[in-house]
């Protein structure tokens, strides 16, 4: 009995080898059937496939940088992305970890293709009769991201395996790395590690946090998805399942993943900076093949003047702007430009580059006047000037208040920014040695119609952008020589192409000229709180109240500050000490942390310690007479060409009856009585006074005009608005 059952059992279990044999065979001929399938597909693929492209690889934004390479502004890419260029070494070591760690361990092992994660991914979707585990390698990754395809089919696959081991082929494991943080989609049109750093994080990616980096990883598996402004709980949950397994695999401790998980995922995409807009624009209009623009800027100082303009016009008034400009006295680098207050207003006219616009300068020329003079051996600091009235035929400058001061110091004339001895003392140095020193300091005046020089330069009568004044500012900064002004870091510097020649075509002035201005410039009263003497510096107001400037320098930097409307409408009351001279003090005392480089010591001390030689005493005054007949007629209030605001009237009537208190016209000189007319019409008026009330009769354009007993007229066209 036990023997028929033990043969049984025999039959049994031969029976089952028989059947388990057939199955292994047939097992054996279907893996063997589809490995050469496999095998024959992939090779009909690979003679398919056409040659990687790698236009994308290289079609980034452009980005300008500053002078240590932090960015000042990217620009989309053609095809509207955000593809900045980075390079691992910009790259937080942790991120790279962490997304080797998560997308591909054995990286640096194999060819483009992980065959065991291959094998191991296969396995798995046999048991489970569905993809489990992907097995995709960062190379699969990256080549499927040149080739801007993500097919999931089996063909598709095998497609991007036959590109991964071309791609291992053509590059290094570095270059790989590198353009993958280049291409790698974050959701929107963000791609790139940097990309996404800037607009979800607001830094650059070169120090992140352990959350941060985690974020960064999990992103591109699912870019729209996961987008943390849009889908943040979703970033959530995919930042923590890479820590989980970052940190089982020994990358990141467990406290660092706790850690990593109690961090706030930003829920808002951020701006790209844009520092320096107007000047950003004209490097990559003017190198538009160039990826990176390398400039001179210094974007921490860029960033605290645009603030500071900013802040200006807005105590100003909502039509005005403001512009800029940071230089290195020595090198002419420059280390911040600001065109304007606010580069998108439309109602500051945000888009006009007002630091090249050609305005009148004002005063600012004055120093440039006296410096040449001390040279010509005609004047010194200490030299007696009358500020009496005086015409030259028929031009009779004025000083800025109407008033004049009698006797005084040069020192003095300059500290009080008169015009009158300004004028007197160009008429002796001639006009034309004026703009011909100008000239050859690498500046370019333009003249109105193309005029000869004449002494009205003194007083702004020339046309100067706020980079020009700038350089000829560093001549009084720099021993009398101007340096040229440089934005780019690819122009050579001053300072390594410098010789004597150089030097020499460029002196604007001499060391001691130069000396004796500054001296006399840092004791130029300052705006109301700022403190005196650590800074010289010269305002200007040009005619009509439409540009305030403010330029000056200590031992290191010359700062110019322009402020006005750009469309070049009189703002009443509008002054240089008001407007731009504040500004002007709040970016020295931003630049460096506030701490001042002491000034050049005077070339000669005696020149400095004693007062005008005997020759010099007095200004010695020729070619025109002094002025004792009548002051000229003049409408001092309001200006010609300025703008009125008159409350009680509708924006939207352009004339109506309007009632309110007066405007006061305001007139100086010639000789009583005073007869006041608006747009031709006599108005009431004291006959003995040299003031009138005007009501408007609604808002738009009058021509006021004045005459006076002699027949004398003085007229200015002004605007009323509500």
């Amino acid at each position: 009995m036990s023997r028929a059952l033990t043969d049984v059992n025999k039959d049994a279990r031969r029976r089952r080898w028989k059947r388990n044999g057939r199955r292994l065979s047939a097992a054996c001929i279907a893996v063997a059937g589809t490995a050469v399938f496999a095998v024959g597909t992939l090779i009909a693929i690979e003679r398919s496939v056409t040659p990687l492209d790698l236009v994308r690889v290289h079609a980034v934004s452009q980005v300008v940088v500053d002078r240590n390479d932090r960015l000042l502004r990217a620009y989309i890419t053609p095809d509207g992305r955000w593809r900045l260029p980075v390079e691992r070494d910009a790259v937080d070591p942790r991120y790279l970890a962490m997304l080797l760690a998560y997308e591909d361990r054995r990286f640096y092992e194999h060819t483009g293709v992980d065959a065991r994660a291959l094998a191991r991914a296969a396995l798995q979707a046999m048991r489970a009769g569905r993809v489990v585990s992907g097995a995709s390698t960062l190379t699969m990754q990256t080549a499927r991201l040149i080739d801007a395809r993500h097919e999931r089919t089996l063909v598709g696959k095998l497609r991007q395996i036959v590109r991964a081991r071309r791609l291992e082929q053509r590059m290094s494991k570095t270059e790989i790395i590198d353009v993958y943080l280049r291409l790698a989609p974050f959701g929107g049109n963000l791609e790139g590690v940097r990309a996404a750093s800037l607009a979800y994080l607001g830094k650059e990616p070169a120090r992140l946090s352990i959350g941060e980096a985690a974020l960064l990883v999990a992103l591109p598996q699912s870019p729209e998805a996961r987008r943390p402004d849009r889908y943040a709980a979703a970033a959530r949950r995919a930042r923590d399942r890479v820590l989980d397994r970052v940190a089982a695999a020994g990358v990141i401790t467990a406290a660092e993943a706790r850690a990593g998980k109690r961090e706030r995922v930003a829920s808002r995409r951020r701006t790209f900076p844009m520092y320096a807009p107007h000047l950003t624009d004209r490097e990559v209009a003017r190198r538009p093949d160039a990826r990176t623009h390398r400039l001179t800027i210094d974007r921490p100082t860029q960033a605290e003047v645009e603030g500071i303009l900013a802040n200006t016009v807005t105590r100003l008034g909502r039509r005005l702007s403001a512009a800029a400009i940071v230089v290195d006295r020595h090198t002419g680098d420059v280390h911040a430009l600001a065109g304007s207050s606010d580069f998108l207003s439309r109602n500051r006219f945000g888009a006009v580059d007002m630091a090249r616009a050609i305005r009148s300068p004002g005063s600012t020329l004055k120093p440039f006047v006296y410096g040449l003079a001390f040279d010509a051996g005609i004047a010194h600091p200490e030299t007696t000037i009358e500020d009496r009235p005086v015409r030259f035929g028929a031009y009779a400058p004025e000083n800025f208040d109407k008033k004049y001061r009698g006797s005084l110091s040069i020192r003095r004339a300059l500290h009080l920014s008169l015009n009158v001895p300004a004028v007197k003392v160009l008429h002796r140095v001639g006009s034309a040695r004026l703009m011909a020193r100008l000239r050859r300091s690498g500046v370019d005046p333009t003249l109105p119609n193309r005029s000869a020089p004449s002494l009205a330069i003194a007083l702004g009568g020339v046309g100067l952008s706020l980079g020009d004044l700038a350089t000829l500012y560093t001549a009084l900064a720099n021993e009398g020589v101007a340096t040229p002004l440089r934005t780019n870091r690819a122009t050579p510097r001053a300072e390594v192409s410098e010789t004597a020649e150089s030097r020499t075509a460029r002196r604007l002035i001499s060391r001691k000229a130069a000396w004796a201005i500054t001296d006399i410039l840092r004791g130029t009263p300052p705006p109301k709180n700022a403190p005196r003497g650590r800074i010289a510096f010269k305002t200007g107001t040009s005619y009509g109240f439409r540009d305030a400037w403010a330029v000056g320098y200590d031992g290191r930097y010359v700062v110019g500050i322009w402020v006005g409307r750009p469309d070049g409408v009189a703002t009443p009351g509008l002054t240089g000490i008001t407007a731009a001279a504040p500004a002007l003090f709040d970016v020295f005392a931003r630049l460096d942390g506030g701490k001042r480089t002491p000034f050049p010591s005077p070339p000669d001390a005696q020149f400095a310690a004693r007062g005008a030689p005997l020759p010099l005493q007095r200004f010695r005054f020729r070619g025109a007479a002094e002025r004792t007949d009548v002051h000229p007629l003049t409408i001092l209030y309001p200006p010609d060409q300025s703008e009125v605001v008159y409350a009680g009237l509708a924006r939207d009537v352009p004339r109506q009856s309007a009632r309110g208190r007066p405007i006061v016209l305001k007139a100086e000189g010639g000789r009583k009585p005073l007869t006041w007319l608006v747009d031709g019409m006599p108005i009431e008026s004291a006959r003995h006074r040299t003031s009138a009330h005007w009501v408007p009769s609604g808002a738009g354009f009058s021509e006021l005009t004045v005459i006076d007993a002699e027949g004398r007229a003085a007229r200015a066209r002004v605007r009323i608005r509500p």
